[in-house]
């Protein structure tokens, strides 16, 4: 059985939830996603940009990721994967020092 067609809206534009997202707690550096792995997860993990801690940044990287999409490349991508990574260990070892203890 075939589907229905779905019905164009109105305006030309396709609606994208994502596109009207807006935060007061968070402010990352402008251009921090282009930089290396290792600056990117070192600066997500700073209270300055992620005020509840490294997890939070956690979610910013990966909004970042899924928000730019296919318009990545190859090596860009890589790069934003290995701060995730960085980002992920420090949150463990935060969680293995115990719930209120930073690590530098």
């Amino acid at each position: 059985m075939p589907r229905a067609a779905h019905k164009k809206s109105s305006s030309s534009q396709p609606r994208r939830w994502s596109a009207s997202v807006t935060t007061d707690s968070t402010h990352p550096p402008e251009g921090l996603f282009n930089q290396s792995a290792a600056v990117i997860a070192r600066s997500l993990a700073s209270k300055k940009v992620s005020p509840k801690g490294p997890g939070s940044g956690m979610r910013m990287l990966t909004f970042y990721i899924n928000r730019a999409g296919h318009n990545l490349s190859a090596s860009r991508k890589a790069e934003l994967n290995k701060a995730k990574k960085l980002l992920s260990e420090r949150i463990a070892k935060q969680k293995e020092k115990g719930p209120n203890k930073r690590v530098a």
